[in-house]
């Protein structure tokens, strides 16, 4: 282990760019630390001047693992190391940072031999993972039973959740898939089938880089050997962490118990994806002796936002008590809206959203947050008459469109020959080529001790032979003589794909861009295996991402999912659907823990805007089976909207009676009432 400088330094100029609470956290000693970071409390800032710290005090960068949940978080922090410490991204770019999946790839290439993994593997992505156990699933004549069986990505979903969850089958069948409980063997079956073919194939899914790396750290020598390759190990968003993950934390620093792991507890909502709160609320008991700081300075919201957003979490059953509080005290506080009904909510939004736009806010300053992607539905439409532009945020991501992963598959079976999903999709998109003929292909290949170029002599089908010739030759250009940059490798295979390309997909003009922006993507990597990692495990969500910042005269509002929403923050934030059976979802009030996940849904939608909050719902909903009728049912607001919530913000009801055209609205002149009742006497 290197140790720190011993010699005393004077501190640095920078550390008053801190507050107390984050100095304490950058400059603390050995031993694990728990830092609680409240929404817009300066998180990123303080894991970066830990960086810093550490650096500066003599430890070498290279013995410095921060991991985060996307690689540009970490490469935010580490240009904020470099800025602050003024030695550059040399020095910095040095450390070892990127997510989980990242780093278990890079250490598994180290550490192939003794994991039992040849170092060409090759990852795949989600939906090659389904595709992968669909074939199985028909193998083992699983969707032929009397009863319907589990889809491909109901099962994979199953056994991500087994492997991160670190739970008994039967316990997940029960507790997340109560309706596949009755196929426990069969899905055991069928996961068998699955691990012994990907291990055939030298492929790892996205949950094999964990377990295999959770599974080299339960070796003493070998935890001890990998987790003594880092003196300090820095954790981001440790609340959206799993029993899995956990695990490879405590096996990393099974002998140096340096540890920083950053959170907040009140804004874990990913329990779909298996994360766990418990790994922030037993952190103490996971590292003995931890210290724990609490950031509660918010430097995003006003203060009356921060007031009503502490009264919400509040409520929290178990939590890290912590109130935010910030310098801004002056502000108005958060507007709660009953609309009459939908109609109405998303025209009281739009008002207020041009309102604040006159106001000088850029729409893109703005954003209306939502439960579930279909809630904005009819607020869309409403805009698109309105002519307001908008982007909406949580659709398909870049590297799952076909175009894009057709030609990333052509990679793919260059790089790892044994890739069966990859050549499986690859000679599907030949003419003349089905699935019968591409399985004998792949044999073919297999024969030939895997040798890509194999496929020339494939005895191919007449209708196939001239794409299986076409397909041969662009493997040759990539494999013959002296290696290819990923940037060319891609620019030969888009001369082989695009009339492929022109033949099989609607607007090949568009879809010919995002292949041109793959091509510019790969300029940024000296070679194939990295480019392809990069890739599978931190893709550009949209072409978007490639772009740089937005031109003054390109504005547009954002529409987000409050999932999609974590981590980020705008001057004016719209709630929508602050119903029950909406937030909470009516899908999501099945036990206490999805409840309070719930709150803390609410909590993070809320804690999103800087300087204006507004959050609405509808009284009446229509119901959209009975489009041309009238009928509705009314909706009460959330649970969590409670009165101490409600009394710390300015309340509207826009949803009063109205009253009928040409009604008077004058005393009655006949007591006809009684005269009813005579009736009966």
């Amino acid at each position: 282990m290197h140790a720190a400088d011993p010699k005393p330094s004077p501190a640095p100029d920078w550390l008053a760019e801190l507050n107390p609470r984050q100095r304490e956290a950058v400059t603390h000693g050995e031993g694990p630390l728990l830092v609680v970071a409240g929404a817009g409390s300066g998180k990123t800032r303080t894991l970066a001047y830990r960086v810093a710290w550490l650096i500066q005090r003599g430890v070498p960068p290279e013995r410095i693992l921060l991991l985060t949940f996307t690689r540009r978080a970490a490469q935010e922090m580490l240009r904020r190391a470099a800025a602050v410490i003024r030695r550059g991204p040399a020095v910095t770019g040095r450390v070892w940072g990127g997510t989980f999946h990242a780093t278990a790839n890079r250490l598994l290439r180290l550490y192939a031999r003794p994991a039992g993994l040849r170092r060409d593997f090759t990852v795949l992505d989600a939906s090659d993972a389904q595709d992968l156990l669909n074939v199985i699933r028909h193998e083992l004549g699983l969707h032929s039973k009397e009863k319907r069986f589990p889809r491909k990505a109901t099962c994979l979903a199953v056994y991500s959740r087994r492997v991160n969850g670190a739970e008994p089958l039967e316990t997940v069948l029960a507790r997340h898939f109560p309706w596949c409980a009755d196929r426990a063997e069969e899905l055991k079956a069928l996961f068998r089938a699955y691990v012994l073919r990907k291990q055939e194939r030298n492929v790892l899914d996205y949950d094999d880089l964990l377990l295999y790396w959770a599974k080299l750290l339960e070796d003493e020598a070998l935890a001890r050997h990998i987790g003594g390759r880092f003196d300090h190990v820095l954790v981001d968003e440790y609340q959206d962490t799993n029993s899995l993950q956990a695990a490879i934390l405590r096996g990393m620093r099974r002998f140096n118990h340096n540890v920083m792991a950053v959170g907040d507890d009140a804004q874990s909502i990913y329990s779909f994806r298996a994360a766990t709160v418990r790994n922030m609320l037993d952190f103490p008991g996971q590292f003995p002796g931890a210290a724990c700081i609490t950031l509660e300075q918010n430097y995003r919201s006003v203060m009356p936002i921060l007031e009503t957003t502490n009264r919400v979490i509040a409520q929290a059953a178990e939590r890290y008590t912590k109130d935010l509080w910030s310098a801004r005290r002056d502000g108005r506080p958060p507007r709660l809206v009953t609309c009459r009904d939908e109609d109405q909510q998303a025209e009281y939004v739009i008002d207020r959203v041009l309102e604040h736009y006159e106001q000088g806010i850029p729409l893109r300053r703005q954003a209306v947050l939502f439960r579930a992607a279909h809630h904005s539905d009819l607020l869309e439409i409403s805009l698109a008459r309105r002519e307001i532009p908008f982007h909406k945020y949580g659709g398909l991501r870049f590297l799952e469109a076909a175009h894009i992963k057709d030609l990333v598959s052509l990679l793919r079976i260059v790089e790892n020959p044994r890739d069966e999903m990859a050549w499986f999709r690859v000679l599907q998109l030949l003419d003349g080529v089905g699935p019968a003929t591409a399985a004998a292909a792949m044999r073919h290949v297999a024969e030939n001790r895997f040798d890509p170029r194999a496929v020339r002599t494939f005895a191919a089908p007449p209708a196939a032979r001239e794409g299986i010739a076409a397909l041969a030759a662009a493997v040759d250009d990539l494999l013959a003589g002296k290696r290819l940059p990923p940037a060319a490798e891609v620019e030969r295979l888009r001369t082989f794909y695009e009339p492929i390309l022109r033949k099989r997909y609607e607007n090949p003009a568009v879809r010919a861009r995002d292949l041109a922006s793959l091509e510019q993507i790969a300029s940024g990597y000296r070679s194939r295996r990295r480019f392809l990692v990069d890739l599978q495990l931190d893709p550009p969500a949209s072409t978007g991402d490639l772009a740089g910042p937005p031109q003054r005269d390109e504005d547009w509002l954002v529409l987000s999912t409050i999932h999609s929403a974590k981590g980020c923050e705008w001057d004016a934030v719209y709630v929508i659907h602050a119903s029950d059976g909406c937030l909470p979802s009516d899908m999501a009030t099945g036990s206490a823990e999805e409840i309070e996940e719930e709150r803390r849904l609410l909590y993070v939608a809320m804690t999103r805007a800087r300087d204006f909050l507004y959050v609405t719902r509808p009284f009446r909903y229509y119901h959209t089976w009975s489009r041309f009728t009238d009928a509705h049912s009314y909706a009460q607001p959330s649970r969590f909207l409670t009165d101490a919530v409600c009394a710390s913000c300015e309340t509207v009801n826009l949803a009063q009676p109205e009253q009928e055209d040409g009604v008077a609205d004058v005393e009655p002149a006949l007591d006809i009432g009684a005269h009813i009742r005579e009736m009966w006497e």
